[in-house]
C-alpha cells in the first residue's frame, strides 16, 4: 500500500448524494452532500432525473474534496453505490420521460415506486426457473416488471430507449462512457445469472420482454463484471472536470447501496458468513453470506457474487423501515409539539424521542416496558420479506384515546419494536433455511442511536454490532474504488483492512426476554390475521 493515497465513496440514495474520503484504514477524512429532488404521483409513481443525481453527485465529490483540503491527484480510485432505481436514456444519452408528467428530464423509476405489481404479479404466476433466485417471487421493486409496465404503458419510450441502466451502472457509465454492469445491480434486480454468467432467453421470451433476448441484451447489459473490477479507462476529462478529479482516475463497478453497506460491514472479523449486513435507512435491508447456496423462500436469492465476491447473497429487509416509523410518527396528535421541540434542538423527530426515551429509564432494554399493550406491524408498504407481499400494510393496534408526548414515545418504542421483529422474522426463516448468522452489523441513517441498537438486538434476540466508522456505506463504495486501483489485491483484502467493529449490543435475557417473545407471537399473529382479513 503506498502512503498517502486516498479513495472516494459516492452513495446516492433516495434523498440525497454523499461523497466520503478514506485512507486506506477506512478512515473517513470528510464528506459532502447535497439533496436530490424526488417527484410524487398517483399510483405509487415516484421518479427522478438522472441529470439532478449526477449534479448531486459532483457537488457532493466537490464538497468532500474542500473539505478536507486533499490535492485531487492523491485519490486514486472511486466507487459509486446507489438505490436499484430504474434510468431510462434514448440516443446519445439523452433522457425520457417514464411516467406521465411527459417531463423528460424525470427519466428516473424510482426504487420504492409501485406502478408495476400488476406486471409483477402476472411475472410470478408463470413460475418461470429464474425466479427461484429471487426468493420464488419477483418484486415490483425489480427492474423486468418496471420494464414490462414501460412497454405495456409507454410504448413509445420502450421502443426509443437505448439504455436501461439501474442507476449504479448509469453513474460508472456517466463517470467513464463505459457500459459494463455490475453482477450485483443486474443479479440481484435484473435476474441475471452470475452462477450462469449469463441472462435466460426464455425468462424475457416468456414475460413479454423478448425483444431485449432477440437484441442479444444490448440495451441492459452485455459486459457483466464484478464489484472493485475497474471500467474503462477511468474517468472521462469531461466527468473528471465536474467531479473536481484527474481525468483516467479508476472508476470501479458499482453497487446498490445497501449491498455497499454490506461490503462495510460484513468483513469485520474476516468472515462474512458470521455477520448479517443490516442496513437500516428508508428501508431496510438484510445481507447474508453464505459459501454455498441456500434458497430461502420470500428472501431474495441466492445471488453469486452480488456482495462479496465467490459467496452466495441473501437479501431481505422491507420496504419501508425509517419511513415507516416517520410516517407511524405523523398519525399521533402530539406529532407537532414533538416536531417543534425537535426543531428547536436541530434534530429529527426520531432522534429527539429516542433521546427523550433515554432520559427515563435506567437502562435502555427498559424500552419496552413503555410500549406495554402496543403493537405494531409497521408494513405500510408491503411485506419484502420472508413473505414477498406488496400487498400487505401495517397494523397498529391497543391504541386508546391517548394524545400526549408520553403516549408518542410510547408509539416510537412500539414502532422500532415491530422493526426489531420483521427482522427477527427473517432470521428465523433464513435459520430454518440454513442461513444461520451469530451476529447482525447494522448500517444506516436510521439505527444510529444507542436505543434503536438495543430494541433492535432485543427484538430480534441477536447481538447488534455497530461499526466503527459512522459512514459504513460511504467506506463500501470506497473499498470498490481501492479494489479498482489495485491498491489491494481484491476486494476481500480491502473489506479486512478497512471495516473494524466498534459497540456491540447484547440481546436482553430473562424476564424481558420473555416479553419480546410473547411481543413476537402477537405480531406474527397480528401480520397474519390482516392478511386473511384485508380483502374483506
Amino acid at each position: 500500500m503506498t502512503d498517502g493515497l486516498h479513495f472516494i465513496g459516492i452513495d446516492v440514495g433516495t434523498g440525497s448524494a454523499r461523497a466520503g474520503v478514506f485512507d486506506d484504514r477506512g478512515t473517513c477524512l470528510a464528506t459532502g452532500k447535497q439533496d436530490i429532488r424526488l417527484y410524487r404521483e398517483a399510483h405509487q409513481m415516484v421518479e427522478q432525473s438522472s441529470t439532478d443525481i449526477w449534479q448531486a453527485v459532483c457537488a457532493a465529490v466537490r464538497g468532500a474534496l474542500r473539505a478536507c483540503a486533499i490535492v485531487p491527484e492523491s485519490v486514486a480510485g472511486i466507487g459509486f453505490d446507489a438505490t436499484c432505481s430504474l434510468v431510462v436514456l434514448g440516443n446519445g444519452g439523452r433522457s425520457l420521460a417514464v411516467g406521465p408528467s411527459e417531463d423528460n428530464l424525470r427519466d428516473v423509476i424510482v426504487w420504492m415506486d409501485h406502478r408495476a405489481v400488476e406486471q409483477a404479479e402476472r411475472i410470478n404466476a408463470l413460475g418461470h426457473s429464474v425466479l427461484h433466485y429471487v426468493g420464488g417471487r419477483i418484486s415490483p421493486e425489480m427492474q423486468t416488471p418496471k420494464l414490462l409496465w414501460l412497454k405495456e404503458h409507454r410504448p413509445q419510450t420502450f421502443a426509443d430507449a437505448w439504455q436501461f441502466f439501474d442507476l449504479a451502472d448509469f453513474l460508472t457509465w456517466r463517470a467513464t462512457g463505459d457500459l459494463s454492469r455490475s453482477t450485483c445491480t443486474v443479479t440481484c434486480k435484473w435476474t441475471y445469472l452470475a452462477h450462469e454468467q449469463r441472462w435466460d432467453p426464455g425468462y424475457f421470451q416468456a414475460i413479454g420482454l423478448g425483444e431485449l433476448a432477440q437484441e442479444n441484451f444490448a440495451r441492459i447489459g452485455q459486459t457483466i463484471v464484478e464489484p472493485g473490477t475497474a471500467v474503462g479507462k477511468g474517468l472521462t476529462p469531461e466527468a473528471a472536470l465536474e467531479l473536481g478529479l484527474i481525468p483516467g482516475t479508476p472508476v470501479s463497478a458499482g453497487m446498490i447501496d445497501a449491498h455497499a453497506g454490506g461490503i462495510g460491514t460484513v468483513g469485520i472479523g474476516g468472515q462474512p458468513e458470521r455477520n448479517l449486513g443490516y442496513v437500516f435507512g428508508t428501508s431496510s435491508c438484510t445481507l447474508t453470506s453464505t459459501r454455498e447456496p441456500v434458497f430461502v423462500p420470500g428472501v431474495w436469492g441466492p445471488y453469486y457474487s452480488a456482495m462479496v465476491p465467490g459467496m452466495w447473497l441473501n437479501e431481505g429487509g422491507q420496504s419501508a423501515a425509517g419511513a415507516a416509523i416517520d410516517h407511524l410518527l405523523a398519525f399521533h396528535p402530539a406529532y407537532p409539539e414533538a416536531l417543534e421541540l425537535a426543531r428547536n434542538k436541530g434534530e429529527s423527530v426520531p432522534l429527539f424521542l429516542s433521546k427523550c426515551v433515554e432520559a427515563r429509564l435506567r437502562a435502555a432494554s427498559d424500552a419496552v416496558t413503555l410500549a406495554a399493550g402496543l403493537h405494531v406491524v409497521p408494513e405500510f408498504l408491503g411485506n419484502r420479506a420472508p413473505f414477498a407481499d406488496p400487498h400487505a400494510r401495517a397494523v397498529v393496534a391497543g391504541l386508546g384515546m391517548d394524545g400526549d408526548l408520553d403516549h408518542l414515545l410510547s408509539l416510537y418504542v412500539a414502532g422500532l419494536c415491530g422493526i426489531g421483529y420483521g427482522l427477527r422474522q427473517i432470521l428465523d426463516a433464513q435459520s430454518q433455511a440454513g442461513a444461520y448468522v451469530e451476529q447482525v452489523v447494522i448500517s444506516g441513517g436510521a439505527g444510529q442511536s444507542l436505543l434503536v441498537r438495543q430494541i433492535l438486538a432485543d427484538a430480534s434476540g441477536k447481538t447488534i454490532v455497530a461499526p466503527l466508522t459512522a459512514e459504513p456505506v460511504l467506506l463500501g463504495a470506497a473499498m470498490l474504488g481501492a479494489t479498482a486501483s489495485r491498491s489491494f489485491e481484491t476486494l476481500n483484502d480491502a473489506m479486512g483492512a478497512m471495516s473494524q467493529a466498534g459497540a456491540a449490543y447484547e440481546a436482553c435475557d430473562g424476564e424481558l426476554r420473555a416479553v419480546h417473545d410473547r411481543r413476537y407471537a402477537a405480531f406474527k399473529t397480528f401480520q397474519g390475521a390482516l392478511r386473511v382479513a384485508r380483502d374483506s
